[in-house]
């Protein structure tokens, strides 16, 4: 099982604690923790967590009772470490339309004035938001915008959310719009994991099990958002 809630918790508790279970199993499978990955795939985690989703994917390859970690560890090394003919960079910065303001490189794998570097804008940006947090991302190999770092750090906001005042609590919710927004990236990171894991398939479907699990995180945060901006409306004022 991916979350449980402690005891006596309330349910916006037992949701945010959920949250934060889920963000950092695929924290740590993104970041190449491949015993976790296969522990979760055998204990039915997967299904479990697809079937809360609004909509149907096909999350066949992470369901399976006796998967092999060294097999995982080597595809997860061909796609996400290795430069190689199957490799997808995961952080954000790679999966950028435009160059980043400030950004050389002297590397012969990046063309000046291009995008999908390391270290670009959305590194930056996220490297702000984890300063605001006193976060220090330890997944991702500490890289900003990496898909771990960012799954990691949903995961922390999640936690502190469950036991926040309501002022901290209000302040941890922004931080999580403005993270869940930055991850729009997903998108082209999972068309591109698709397109190189044919074979197995076990990353592809991880990737598109995130993205929609992210996507629709987003759209419960803008909904969370709407909300409160209705009820602020509706607060009667002090008279002058």
């Amino acid at each position: 099982m991916v979350a449980t809630a402690s005891d006596g918790a309330g349910p916006d508790a037992a949701f945010t604690q959920a949250r934060a279970a889920v963000y950092e199993l695929l924290a740590s499978a993104f970041d190449g923790d491949v015993e976790t990955l296969a522990a979760a795939m055998g204990d039915g985690s997967f299904r479990e967590l697809a079937s809360a989703l609004p909509v149907e994917i096909d999350i066949e390859a992470l369901v399976v009772e006796d998967a092999d970690p060294e097999a995982l560890s080597i595809g997860y090394d061909n796609l996400f470490v290795v430069p190689g003919p199957h490799y997808v960079p995961p952080f954000a910065s790679a999966h950028a339309d435009e160059p980043s303001h400030e950004f050389e490189s002297d590397s012969a794998f990046h063309e000046a004035g291009s995008a999908g570097e390391l270290y670009g804008d959305p590194a930056a940006r996220m490297a702000r938001r984890y300063e605001r947090l006193g976060f220090t991302p330890e997944r991702g190999d500490g890289i900003p915008d990496h898909v771990a770092a960012q799954l990691s750090f949903l995961s922390t906001l999640a936690a502190a959310r469950a036991d926040a005042d309501d002022a901290e609590r209000s302040a941890l919710r922004e931080v999580e719009r403005e993270t869940l927004t930055a991850m729009g990236w997903l998108d082209a990171f999972d068309e591109a994991v698709a397109g190189q894991d044919r074979a197995e398939g076990v990353f592809a479907a991880l990737s598109r099990l995130t993205r929609t699990i992210v996507a629709w995180d987003a759209k419960r945060a803008r909904d969370e958002a709407e909300t409160d901006r209705d009820e602020d409306e509706c607060q009667p004022t002090s008279p002058g």
